[in-house]
């Protein structure tokens, strides 16, 4: 008797699951009663309130709306592609696909990548950031690779490469047919 006292205390007894009946295919439609009449109330009067217009939040002041640029090119691998592309003062003149490789080092490679150049013809300091994905002749997807400024910006009439870097997918690259390149840029 006390090891079943003592069983039930610890919980070790265990209770059957509960079963709950499944829910019927049709529930039986049910019409509402006609509520009765309402007996009238009287409410006294109170002036009525002017509504006060409410107005959106606004925008932070260093929040600037980013310029954006998207295009498919034809892809090169390890050859220097030019381009043409201006936003808004920001020109980007090449790009270059290959892996790095240290001859020192007996050819020691030392990632895959992707080298923006650009020249900021604008007044203003620019903050790029890039994106490049490229694809093989059936559109396949063969690597992703992204970057930009880091600290700082691209100071007016500076030229600065980015080195845009592949990782984990990257063996098919030089197989590319076309890339896409997207840039963001803030002032």
């Amino acid at each position: 008797m006390q090891t079943l006292l003592l069983i039930a205390a610890l919980g070790l007894v265990q209770e059957p699951p509960l079963q709950i009946p499944p829910p019927p295919t049709e529930a039986p439609v049910q019409i509402p009663a006609p509520a009765p009449p309402a007996a009238p109330t009287i409410t006294p009067a109170r002036p009525v309130q002017a509504p006060v217009p409410v107005s959106a939040p606004a925008a932070p002041a260093s929040a600037s709306p980013l310029s954006f640029f998207s295009e498919s090119l034809p892809f090169s691998w390890d050859r220097t592609i030019p381009l043409a592309v201006n936003l808004d003062g920001l020109k980007v003149t090449s790009i270059f696909f290959n892996k790095r490789v240290v001859q020192i080092l007996k050819g020691a490679e030392f990632g895959t990548r992707a080298q923006v150049e650009v020249i900021n013809t604008s007044q203003h300091p620019k903050v790029p950031g890039f994106a490049v994905a490229i694809l093989d002749k059936e559109g396949r997807l063969l690597g992703v690779a992204s970057g930009g400024t880091k600290f700082g910006t691209v100071k007016p009439g500076e030229s600065e490469t980015f080195d845009l870097n592949f990782s984990q997918v990257k063996e098919r690259l030089p197989l590319g047919d076309r890339f896409l390149l997207a840039i963001e840029l803030r002032d």
